[in-house]
């Protein structure tokens, strides 16, 4: 994407596609260099293998191949990483495997002991209140609960799913004033006008949008304006 390069002096870590459903090693290695020279945190994206789909449509799979889907992807940036002389910090899965796995406790499951059997000190990305983070609780990873900028939700602290009306939040306003409230008063207003509790540890915003740029930079402003820290690594 061109914007990535772009972004990385506004965000302090990096969700990098690991060749599944986008990405290749040219591109990983790109991107890991510019996550150095900018210090941001380098973080895995692994995802289904379905490039075509950019790894957002829901696929099923055992727990064997789900474990051998995350494992490959994260070993892969990790070889890339360490071979440029830094380590991957977090894992953060992609697309509809995140969402599955935000429902789903077996395949939660799956991926923690995938991502602990690859390095124990990892962080585990998942979606605030689900059980993404609850299963890699018990398997003894740190875990970041992740909240989302330009996506709205459901009244059970889901994410509204693409294919409905009003699931991507286009106004900027709008979306900042959503992450002011989820990081000061730890709830978001639901697509329903319900106030759902959150944690927010880590804010998402999506690279390959067409504002992309002016967006991460926005959300930079407004988080140092509100005197609102981002950790850099």
């Amino acid at each position: 994407m061109p914007n990535d390069a772009l972004i990385m002096p506004y965000i302090s870590s990096a969700n990098i596609a690991c060749g599944a459903h986008a990405g290749d090693i040219a591109t990983m290695q790109t991107t890991v260099a510019s996550a150095i020279e900018h210090g941001v945190a380098i973080g895995a994206h692994p995802g289904f293998n379905d490039k075509q789909h950019f790894g957002r449509t829901e696929m099923q799979l055992s727990s064997a191949e789900i474990y051998a889907l995350i494992t490959e992807q994260v070993f892969a940036l990790q070889k890339i990483a360490a071979n440029m002389g830094t380590r991957l910090k977090h894992v953060k899965p992609h697309g509809a495997l995140y969402n599955m796995s935000a429902r789903d406790p077996q395949l939660a499951a799956t991926i923690a002991k995938a991502v602990y059997d690859v390095d124990a000190a990892l962080v585990l990305f998942g979606l605030s209140g689900s059980c993404s983070l609850t299963e890699a609780r018990k398997t003894g990873l740190q875990i970041a609960a992740e909240v989302f900028a330009d996506r709205s939700y459901q009244d059970d602290g889901s994410l509204t799913p693409r294919s409905q009306p009003g699931a991507l939040i286009t106004d900027t306003a709008t979306s900042m004033q959503q992450v002011l409230q989820m990081v000061r008063d730890s709830v978001v207003t639901s697509i329903n006008g319900n106030q759902v509790k959150i944690q927010a540890d880590t804010i998402c915003i999506h690279g390959d949008g067409a504002h992309a740029l002016d967006f991460a930079k926005a959300l930079y402003h407004t988080l140092e304006t509100a005197s609102i820290g981002i950790g850099k690594k």
